[in-house]
Protein backbone atom coordinates (compact mmCIF):
# COMPACT_ATOMS: atom_id res chain seq x y z
CA UNK A 1 0.00 0.00 0.00
CA UNK A 2 1.08 3.66 -0.56
CA UNK A 3 -0.32 6.99 -0.87
CA UNK A 4 0.47 9.01 -3.94
CA UNK A 5 -0.22 12.10 -5.51
CA UNK A 6 -3.90 13.77 -5.21
CA UNK A 7 -5.50 11.65 -2.45
CA UNK A 8 -4.74 8.48 -4.23
CA UNK A 9 -3.49 5.20 -2.78
CA UNK A 10 -2.21 2.18 -4.08
CA UNK A 11 -3.48 -1.10 -3.07
CA UNK A 12 -2.22 -4.89 -3.78
CA UNK A 13 -4.23 -7.79 -2.61
CA UNK A 14 -3.36 -11.27 -2.16
CA UNK A 15 -4.93 -12.67 -5.65
CA UNK A 16 -2.57 -10.06 -6.85
CA UNK A 17 -5.08 -7.72 -7.78
CA UNK A 18 -3.19 -3.83 -8.22
CA UNK A 19 -4.42 -0.22 -8.53
CA UNK A 20 -4.68 3.09 -7.66
CA UNK A 21 -7.96 4.51 -6.35
CA UNK A 22 -8.54 7.50 -5.85
CA UNK A 23 -9.99 9.15 -2.35
CA UNK A 24 -10.08 13.11 -2.84
CA UNK A 25 -13.45 12.74 -2.85
CA UNK A 26 -13.44 12.55 1.03
CA UNK A 27 -10.83 14.61 1.34
CA UNK A 28 -11.82 17.53 4.00
CA UNK A 29 -15.14 15.80 4.97
CA UNK A 30 -15.82 14.84 8.46
CA UNK A 31 -13.40 12.59 9.99
CA UNK A 32 -11.24 12.80 6.81
CA UNK A 33 -10.24 16.13 7.49
CA UNK A 34 -7.27 15.14 9.26
CA UNK A 35 -5.75 14.20 5.53
CA UNK A 36 -5.16 18.13 5.25
CA UNK A 37 -2.03 17.26 6.81
CA UNK A 38 -0.41 15.61 4.18
CA UNK A 39 1.88 13.54 6.43
CA UNK A 40 -1.29 11.76 8.23
CA UNK A 41 -2.89 11.01 4.97
CA UNK A 42 0.87 9.33 4.22
CA UNK A 43 0.81 7.15 7.49
CA UNK A 44 -1.80 4.86 5.28
CA UNK A 45 -1.36 1.08 6.37
CA UNK A 46 -3.17 -2.43 6.75
CA UNK A 47 -4.58 -2.59 10.02
CA UNK A 48 -4.87 -5.77 11.90
CA UNK A 49 -8.00 -6.61 10.61
CA UNK A 50 -7.37 -5.74 7.22
CA UNK A 51 -8.59 -2.54 6.44
CA UNK A 52 -7.29 0.92 4.89
CA UNK A 53 -6.28 2.33 7.82
CA UNK A 54 -5.12 5.83 9.15
CA UNK A 55 -4.21 6.09 13.24
CA UNK A 56 -6.55 4.10 15.29
CA UNK A 57 -10.02 5.53 14.55
CA UNK A 58 -9.86 6.17 10.72
CA UNK A 59 -10.56 3.27 8.09
CA UNK A 60 -12.12 2.05 5.04
CA UNK A 61 -13.42 -1.01 4.10
CA UNK A 62 -10.80 -2.79 1.76
CA UNK A 63 -13.82 -4.80 0.31
CA UNK A 64 -15.37 -1.73 -1.55
CA UNK A 65 -11.65 -1.32 -3.26
CA UNK A 66 -11.28 -4.34 -4.14
CA UNK A 67 -14.40 -4.18 -6.08
CA UNK A 68 -13.98 -0.73 -7.44
CA UNK A 69 -10.61 -2.04 -9.20
CA UNK A 70 -11.94 -5.34 -10.16
CA UNK A 71 -14.98 -3.95 -11.64
CA UNK A 72 -17.29 -7.11 -10.00
CA UNK A 73 -20.35 -6.93 -8.49
CA UNK A 74 -20.07 -7.07 -4.07
CA UNK A 75 -22.22 -10.71 -5.24
CA UNK A 76 -19.19 -11.79 -7.22
CA UNK A 77 -16.89 -10.93 -4.63
CA UNK A 78 -18.43 -12.23 -1.77
CA UNK A 79 -21.43 -14.59 -2.44
CA UNK A 80 -23.89 -14.37 0.08
CA UNK A 81 -23.37 -11.38 1.43
CA UNK A 82 -25.60 -9.48 3.74
CA UNK A 83 -27.84 -7.06 2.15
CA UNK A 84 -29.77 -4.24 3.51
CA UNK A 85 -34.01 -4.76 3.87
CA UNK A 86 -35.55 -2.14 2.87
CA UNK A 87 -38.57 -2.75 5.06
CA UNK A 88 -36.62 -2.63 8.21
Amino acid sequence: MEARDGYRIWLRYSDGTAGEIDLSHLDGRGVFRGWNERAFFETVYVSEAGAIAWGEDLDLCPDAHYVQLTGKSVEEVLPGAWTLSADA
